[in-house]
């Protein structure tokens, strides 16, 4: 269970291109709506969001406190600006404590592993979130993945490896694979390829070709 972090937000009035003004003040206009509950539009300081969203992301539960009245919610949907990155806009979705949820949690990859290291593979990661059901006071904040047991390019790490609570059910077949190391190309597998790729372009080419002198009759 992750801890609740805390965020204050206003009611705001300003919609549209009016709430462009806002941005300018450091603020980010934001939604936030519900299982039966009406959308509300709020603001929230830009320098409060952006140290609240690197603790929480989006699957941790955040106590948002809009004008003393606390909400149980989790970050649903982020805008960034094109150019600079910059959040623009954020939804909100409050969250019924009594009922589960569905939501990514992010995987940190941790450790070193063997079969890199002493045998030269590349360590292949399927994935960087997991999908999970339960209810928002079981969220867990990350899923941390030691890669140190992958010693062999045997070696895999699986969904049923990871160390879940009898609370929180993971949407992903147990026998998905999350990591392994792939074995390095030998110089003839590599030589191999690149004939390959020079038969394609000859192919390719050659189609070509006959497509312009057919184009010419």
């Amino acid at each position: 269970m992750s801890k609740t972090i805390t965020l204050k937000a206003v009611k705001r009035t300003e919609v549209g291109k009016k709430a462009d003004k806002l941005r300018k003040q450091d603020l980010i206009p934001a939604v936030m709506y519900g299982n039966k509950i009406a959308a509300e539009n709020i603001t929230v300081k830009y320098v409060d969001f952006k140290r609240v969203y690197s603790k929480a992301g989006e699957s941790s539960l955040i106590e948002l406190d809009t004008d003393g009245k606390k909400h149980n919610v989790l970050i649903h949907d982020i805008q960034l600006a094109p150019m600079s990155g910059k959040f623009t806009h954020v939804d909100f979705f409050q969250v019924n404590m009594k009922e589960e949820v569905e939501t990514e949690i992010p995987l940190e990859f941790v450790g070193e592993a063997p079969a890199v290291k002493a045998l030269g593979g590349v360590l292949i990661k399927n994935m960087d979130e997991i999908s999970v059901k339960c209810l928002p006071a079981d969220l867990p904040e990350k899923y941390v993945i030691d890669i140190s047991s992958l010693v062999t390019f045997d070696d895999v790490i699986s969904v049923k490896d990871l160390k879940i609570s009898d609370k929180v059910e993971i949407l992903l077949d147990s026998e998905t694979v999350i990591a392994l190391v792939a074995a390095p190309r030998t110089e003839e597998s590599l030589a191999d390829l690149n004939t390959k790729v020079e038969e394609d372009v000859s192919k390719v080419a050659g189609i070509v070709k006959e497509e312009k002198v057919e184009e010419k009759k």
